[in-house]
């Protein structure tokens, strides 16, 4: 990988992580597409998701600060409740970190008839939330678990992490201005502890790929991130998600016939 891959590979990863498109579905497409040997680029896809991550915790670096204060009152206040509903969220994708990691790092081969399938499968699940009746109440414990269910099925390269749990909870009956912020705060801690696990581990290493390759990349990705990320909340305030379903759709379809 040289320095223009990994600037390019940085910016799918960085607006495709916040937009209902599967970012590590495009990151594969993009691999496969200059050459690049999935099982070797791995630590560029740990860093890169990394990135995002950190975008992420810029964005909502008010609302972040704000519930941790809350939390430290030790008492039933709405930070608390929020947080408790963050960690019950958590709880399916960290039996999955825990018990498949191996299995869900397997993924990650470069195997585009897989990735053209599940994106068809999110196609579906934007549909779904887009016409579904919609209702207004905020997001509860049950709907916080059964987002987190869906955000566990989405470490699966092409489901789109962001467009499937925001599709959930539409289905569900939650309200859109909440689903964006919850969406991407319940991603934080396990996309942080398994980076954290995969860089102590000492399996996953750069490689062939150089420091400032590695560097481009991320930050590339850290920006494209924070302008995806701003992009997104308001995109799912005007719930425009049928466009990204037929993206997902054609992209599938291009993926796994041409691919």
């Amino acid at each position: 990988m040289n320095w223009y891959e990994a600037i390019i590979l940085g910016l799918i990863q960085g607006l495709t992580e916040f937009l209902p498109v599967s970012s590590s579905g495009h990151l594969e497409i993009g691999k496969s597409l200059f050459g690049i040997d999935a099982a070797d680029s791995f630590y560029f896809t740990v860093t890169v998701h990394g990135a995002t991550v950190a975008s992420t915790l810029v964005v909502f670096w008010k609302e972040i600060i704000k519930l941790l204060k809350g939390s430290l009152e030790f008492r039933m206040n709405d930070e608390t409740v929020y947080i408790i509903k963050l960690v019950i969220s958590m709880i399916p994708v960290g039996i999955v970190g825990i018990f498949f990691r191996d299995y869900v790092g397997g993924l990650f081969n470069g195997n585009m008839n897989l990735v053209g399938s599940v994106l068809l499968v999110t196609a579906l699940l934007l549909a779904a939330g887009h016409f579904m009746r919609k209702k207004e109440r905020s997001i509860g414990y049950f709907d916080s678990f059964i987002i987190g269910i869906v955000q566990a099925l989405a470490v699966i390269p092409g489901i789109s992490r962001s467009g499937a749990t925001i599709a959930t909870g539409m289905m569900l009956g939650n309200r859109k201005d909440e689903l964006a912020k919850f969406s991407f705060l319940m991603v934080l801690v396990p996309v942080i502890g398994a980076n954290l696990l995969e860089m102590l581990s000492g399996k996953v290493t750069a490689g062939n790929t150089g420091t400032g390759v590695i560097l481009a990349g991320t930050v590339t990705a850290f920006l494209s991130g924070y302008i995806a990320c701003r992009w997104m909340i308001n995109l799912v305030r005007r719930s425009k998600m049928i466009w990204f379903a037929i993206y997902c759709t054609l992209a599938g379809l291009i993926t796994f016939f041409l691919l």
